[in-house]
């Protein structure tokens, strides 16, 4: 097991200006990205900037970190969200989301080891959002009043940006309570600073996996091209735990729209003993539309991923309904064409207009 590594150094170190990044890049500097900058700030870790570095401008890594222009695109920005899955709706106590019967998200941070630029909290990452407020003996309360809540799931933010004690302190209050049995993280860092993966961290996700019914690390990647070496030894690390890791990727356009791409993708969470859990269709967040693809696209795609892989390591394709009605199938099989509605978790028929960007 790795020793404990000073892996916020990291954070001193990375890009956290456009000028800056694009002056390490070699790349010609496009004027208007101090103006996207000012909305939707940049930070990439100094080795992620150095892959993008050598594949280049047009590679899927430039394409999901580096800033764009088109984030402030008045004409697809009129298609877009600032809160597009209705976070805000379901805010029901300091730092928690209860959207979902049996479960609820928890916002510890709002600090990511990378801003992805199609991400569908960039316009609410700031730490005077009221999601984000820190009053954790309330946050206990709402969920002593509500026992028919039994996952926690940790997000952000990600949640393991917080320090190792402040996990411990978090993890051990939720154990304190009989009716959480299940803990669930949502987290890039293994693939994208997969130094946090310290020993610290995985005494404490060894110890409290005896404590909970289920203790489930979700890692976030959606190109082959965000593996190395270290992130994989990282992945490895965490697969000899008794937890369950399972995949979250997104469907984005121009990145991964393309089936033989996440096949590459899945093969390699499986061979790191990850099971493919979720692909996300594209939230329509402003700033991000430019990632937007059409339902019938992706259940396109979707329907060969059906073909190609087992069961077992199929991930379910879903759609966050905008308002907040929550996250469906995104899959037809009787048809790839989008009727115009969808059935929300409730059974309600929510009529959901595709934007006219494919036309």
């Amino acid at each position: 097991m790795v020793e404990n590594q000073n892996w916020t150094s990291e954070f001193k170190v990375a890009f956290k200006s456009v000028k800056d990044l694009y002056e390490f890049l070699g790349e010609e500097f496009p004027s208007r990205l101090s103006e996207v900058e000012k909305s939707y700030p940049v930070f990439i870790p100094r080795k992620l900037a150095v892959k993008i570095k050598n594949l280049g401008p047009d590679s899927a890594l430039a394409k999901e970190f580096l800033p764009s222009e088109t984030e402030l695109d008045p004409d697809l920005n009129r298609f877009g969200f600032e809160d597009p899955i209705g976070d805000k709706n379901f805010f029901k106590a300091p730092q928690l989301i209860h959207r979902y019967h049996s479960r609820a998200l928890f916002t510890p941070t709002t600090i990511c080891p990378v801003h992805c630029r199609y991400c569908f909290r960039k316009n609410e990452l700031n730490a005077d959002e009221e999601l984000f407020q820190n009053d954790f003996s309330g946050t206990l309360d709402y969920l002593k009043a509500h026992p028919e809540i039994s996952e926690i799931i940790f997000t952000g933010g990600d949640p393991l940006t917080l320090s190792n004690e402040r996990l411990e302190k978090y993890l051990t209050g939720f154990s304190e309570i009989g009716s959480i049995k299940d803990i669930r993280f949502h987290t890039r860092y293994p693939v994208i600073m997969p130094e946090r993966i310290d020993s610290g961290l995985l005494r404490i996700l060894d110890q409290f996996s005896g404590h909970f019914r289920t203790l489930t690390v979700g890692i976030h990647a959606n190109h082959v091209q965000e593996f190395d070496t270290e992130a994989e030894a990282a992945i490895g690390r965490l697969a000899e735990l008794k937890i369950q890791l399972l995949s979250q990727t997104v469907l984005l356009n121009g990145v991964n729209d393309n089936v033989l791409i996440l096949l590459d993708l899945f093969e390699k969470f499986i061979d790191l003993k990850v099971r493919p859990y979720y692909l996300h269709h594209p939230d329509r967040v402003k700033g991000g539309m430019h990632f937007y693809l059409s339902l019938e696209k992706g259940r396109e795609i979707y329907a060969v991923l059906r073909d190609k892989l087992p069961g077992w390591a199929l991930p379910h394709y879903v759609i966050d309904i905008p308002g907040g009605h929550g996250k469906v199938s995104a899959f037809n099989p009787e048809s790839t064409t989008f009727s115009g509605q969808l059935i929300s978790k409730s059974g309600l028929k929510i009529p959901l207009q595709e934007p006219d960007l494919f036309v």
